[in-house]
C-alpha cells in the first residue's frame, strides 16, 4: 500500500521535528509555513515545498495543522487563501494544534460539508516529544479516519488515545493541560521555598523526586530551574493560551475551577511583566 501523501502546515518548535519524523518514516510530505526560510531545512530532507495553502491541500490526501490558536487555525482553514479551497473530497485535516474543543466541533462540521474528515489530535510532551517521535497524542474525530492515519501517528508519538467523536481529543488536551499547568506552580513554588531556605536546590529535587513529588515537571523542568535555563521548550505564552482555553471549557461547563482560576491569574501576570518568551519553567521569576 502506497504511504499516505501528507502535507504539513506550520514548522514552528514542534511541527518541524515532526515534519521530519515523518519523512523519516518514508511518508511523502509536502510543507508550507507562513515564513518560507522554514521550509529549507524540509526540503534538504526531501519535502516538496509548496508557495500556497490551496496547493498545498489539493496534493495532499492528509493535512496536518499545527498553529498556534483558534483563529490561526480557522485561518489556515477557512482564509481567503486557507486550505479549504484545495481540499479535494475524501481528504482529511488532522489539527495537532491545542485549540477550543467548542471551535474544532465547529470546523469539523463545515469540513464535513465539502466532504473533507476532521481528526483534532492535539500532543503533549514538548519540544523534546516532538524530536524524539515519543508524542502522546489525543485524537477526536470519525474513528475510520483516525484507524487510516494510525500509522502516521506511530510515526510521531509512542502513546495514541483515540479518545472519541470531535472534540473529544482537544477536551483530553484540556484536561492534561490544567493538571500540567498545577503541577507546574507546585514544583516553581516548592523550589521557592527551597531557595529561601537556603537549600541546594539540585539536591533538593534529588529527594523530592524520588518520592510522592516526584512528576514529569519535577524531573524535566525543575533541573532546569536549577540550572537558571529558562528557554522555551514549552513557553509561558502558550502556556497562558492553553490554561485560558481550559478556564473557558470550565465556563461553559458552568463549573467551579479555583485552581485554573489562579494559575491563569499568574500566567496572565507573567504576559504583563515580559516573560511571555520564557519556557514556562520562567514562572519560578514571576515568584522571585
Amino acid at each position: 500500500m502506497e504511504p499516505l501523501k501528507i502535507g504539513f502546515v506550520g514548522l514552528g518548535v514542534m511541527g518541524s521535528p515532526m515534519a521530519a519524523n515523518l519523512l523519516k518514516a518514508g511518508f511523502g510530505v509536502s510543507v508550507y509555513n507562513r515564513t518560507p526560510s522554514k521550509c529549507s531545512p524540509l526540503m534538504d530532507r526531501g519535502a516538496n515545498v509548496c508557495k500556497s495553502l490551496p496547493d498545498l491541500a489539493s496534493s495532499s490526501r492528509v493535512v496536518i495543522t499545527m498553529v498556534s490558536d483558534t483563529p490561526d487555525v480557522e485561518a489556515v482553514l477557512f482564509g481567503t487563501e486557507g486550505l479549504a479551497k484545495g481540499l479535494q473530497p475524501g481528504a482529511i485535516v488532522i489539527d495537532m494544534s491545542t485549540i477550543s474543543p467548542s471551535a474544532t466541533i465547529g470546523f469539523s462540521g463545515r469540513l464535513q460539508e465539502q466532504g473533507v474528515s476532521m481528526l483534532d489530535a492535539p500532543v503533549s510532551g514538548g519540544e523534546t516529544g516532538a524530536i524524539a517521535g515519543t508524542l502522546s497524542i489525543m485524537v477526536g474525530g470519525a474513528q475510520t479516519a483516525y484507524e487510516l492515519c494510525k500509522p502516521l501517528f506511530d510515526a510521531l508519538g509512542r502513546t495514541i488515545v483515540y479518545a472519541g467523536p470531535s472534540g473529544s481529543g482537544q477536551k483530553t488536551k484540556l484536561v492534561n493541560q490544567v493538571i500540567g499547568a498545577l503541577n507546574l506552580l507546585a514544583v516553581v513554588e516548592g523550589l521557592r521555598l527551597a531557595t529561601a531556605s537556603e537549600l541546594d536546590i539540585e539536591t533538593t529535587l534529588k529527594a523530592v523526586g524520588a518520592g510522592a513529588a516526584g512528576s514529569w515537571m519535577v524531573s524535566n523542568l525543575g533541573p532546569k530551574i536549577a540550572m537558571g535555563d529558562f528557554r522555551p521548550g514549552f513557553s509561558i505564552r502558550l502556556q497562558q493560551k492553553d490554561v485560558r482555553l481550559a478556564s473557558e471549557c470550565f465556563s461553559e461547563l458552568g463549573a467551579n475551577a479555583p485552581g485554573t482560576s489562579l494559575m491563569l491569574s499568574l500566567l496572565n501576570s507573567a504576559l504583563e511583566k515580559g516573560l511571555g518568551e520564557l519556557g514556562n519553567q520562567g514562572l519560578y521569576q514571576l515568584l522571585a
